[in-house]
């Protein structure tokens, strides 16, 4: 670029863009390759320092933040800023994992122009994107007001505690901020929304017994069914609510209570069960709330317990719900930036499950996600993503964050 100061910056990044493909590919391919897989939480150390020493490589200053409580498996978070000022524009990823299927997913390979291997749409090649991207406007000289801010954190997958939740605790997390973009796999869809999460573990309890003596036994799975019919009468009211934000397909617009993901009981078919499990899985929309929601399920559980039921209940996961309208004028900018990259205006949408845009929602902002993955591949055994797309998504981060901070 022979460090000239750019006047067109779309141009003259896609012309860098296409000069650093080779790098980007084999940074994802790495990155890939890398088992962080959450849970337990593994690898982190190793995946981190692959991160660090690319930004370190590209000019890119870096703080890395390891979480307070985890001393078998610590938890690392980077943090990297270009530009000047506090207004900050966030790119925020993470590199935690899914546990994968078979090994071989931790051996990244290319083939007919996908990456395929665990973390390929979900998000590691998404997030070598945004890195790169970064470092584009910083090759490129391309003149900000404000920053860009790198947030690369683990344990996304099992709801932030050594990760978002750590940051935003210790408030690291989006100080400053004025907008975040994240690369989940949106498939060419920007999410706008999410939904939140409750999700527990109720484990009923009863008394052993041969089959013979059943009379001598309590049986927790009869006791199951009784727990499981007081949550469907919840049930039945909260999945009358529909949200007012886009979904695709139409139909995933209602509030969920899902009940059996996982059940569990009994120990052989000739012995009365002495205990059974299940789970149970809140999905609420944007316009409800989490404590709200959380309340009316230990409500229901908790009458259950007073009349006797002897039961144990563990909080899995939660996580608050979170909008952005789609007619916000950071909205527009990342909707027209996308078209000016693929030709196609892209089309806003709820996020089915639940995003870490919620972090930077609740403290009022507008937050996105938009990557190059699809949702129906990540998570599974064939798991890849298009890497013309990660391309295309890496020039519309780097113009997206050009003509926000211009």
């Amino acid at each position: 670029m022979g460090g000239a100061i750019v006047t067109d910056p779309r141009i003259v990044l896609a012309r860098v863009l296409d000069t650093r493909k080779e790098g980007l590919l084999a940074f994802a391919r790495d990155l890939v390759g890398i088992p962080s897989e959450n849970p337990p939480g593994k690898c982190y150390r190793e995946c981190a320092a692959r991160i660090r020493a690319e930004l370190d490589r590209l000019g890119l200053a870096c703080q890395v933040v390891e979480a307070s409580g985890f001393p078998e498996l610590p938890r690392h978070n980077l943090l990297s800023f270009h530009g000047d000022g506090q207004r900050t524009l966030y790119f925020h990823g993470h590199y935690d994992v899914v546990p994968a299927q078979s090994a071989d997913q931790f051996a990244p390979r290319v083939e007919s122009g996908m990456l395929f291997g665990r973390g390929a749409a979900d998000m590691k090649a998404a997030v070598a994107g945004m890195i790169y991207a970064v470092s584009f406007l910083k090759e490129c000289r391309v003149p900000l007001q404000g920053r860009v801010g790198l947030c690369i954190v683990a344990d996304e997958e099992t709801g932030g505690r050594g990760g978002s939740r750590y940051l935003d605790e210790i408030g690291l997390l989006g100080s400053d901020g004025f907008a975040m973009l994240t690369p989940e796999p949106t498939g060419g869809l920007i999410w706008n929304a999410n939904r939140g999460a409750v999700t527990l573990r109720v484990t009923v309890k009863g008394r052993f017994a041969p089959v013979g003596l059943q009379h001598e036994g309590v049986n927790a799975f009869d006791r199951m069914l009784e727990v499981a019919r007081a949550l469907q009468t919840l049930k039945a009211d909260v999945e009358t609510r529909r949200t007012t934000f886009r979904t695709e397909p139409a139909e995933a617009a209602g509030s969920i209570l899902m009940l059996g993901g996982r059940v569990e009981g009994g120990t052989n078919f000739n012995a009365v069960p002495e205990a059974c499990s299940f789970t149970v899985e809140r999905r609420f929309n944007p316009e409800e709330d989490l404590a709200t929601e959380k309340a009316r399920i230990f409500s229901v559980l908790g009458a259950l317990q007073s009349r006797g039921m002897d039961m144990e209940v563990e909080l899995l996961q939660e996580g608050q719900s979170s909008g952005t309208p789609e007619d916000h004028p950071v909205a527009a900018t990342v909707a027209a930036t996308v078209e000016s990259v693929t030709g196609e205006r892209p089309r806003f949408a709820m996020c089915p499950g639940i995003l870490e845009t919620r972090w930077y929602a609740r403290k009022g902002i507008p937050a996105f996600a938009y990557g190059p993955g699809f949702l129906e591949v990540s998570h599974g055994p064939k798991e890849a993503v298009e890497v013309d797309r990660v391309y295309r998504h890496t020039l519309v981060y780097a113009l997206a964050a050009a003509r926000l901070l211009s």
